[in-house]
């Protein structure tokens, strides 16, 4: 049996090795699906909701109406730092499939229930593009 959970936040970021408009700061509303599969309980469910959001939503929260920044991107940081601009600094790229994999692994790293066997991560970066990630136990 599969559940999911849909999340939304805004945020900006910039790939500073891109060729094209990406290079330039910019943002996105993005959407995340969380999908948890396993089988049902005693109680005939696979994760109650309210805990698939207390795993997930902080995780958005702290990315929420911020700057997502790659360590190596050292300008970027000093000036959200003047600006005094919420900010998150990650070890990897800001792109949608590095997200969804930072995703996948904070979530992959909270206590789960025995019954879960596989959680399915999909950012929609933009309406129409989107990557996804799984992770099978």
């Amino acid at each position: 049996m599969k559940i999911a959970k849909e999340f939304r936040w805004e945020m900006g970021h910039r790939l500073k090795f891109h060729k094209g408009k990406c290079i330039n700061l910019h943002g996105h509303s993005y959407k995340m699906m969380v999908e948890f599969t396993g089988d049902v309980d005693e109680n005939g469910m696979v994760l109650d909701y309210y805990d698939v959001k207390e795993i997930v939503a902080p995780l958005v929260e702290e990315l929420d109406h911020g700057f997502l920044v790659y360590e190596n991107d050292t300008e970027l940081q000093e000036m959200l730092k003047k600006l005094n601009s919420k900010h998150t600094v990650v070890k990897f790229e800001s792109t949608a499939e590095n997200l969804c994999k930072y995703f996948l692994e904070k979530i992959a790293e909270r206590e789960l229930p025995g019954n879960i066997n596989k959680i399915s991560v999909k950012v929609f970066e933009t309406e129409n593009t989107y990557a996804e990630e799984e992770l099978i136990f």
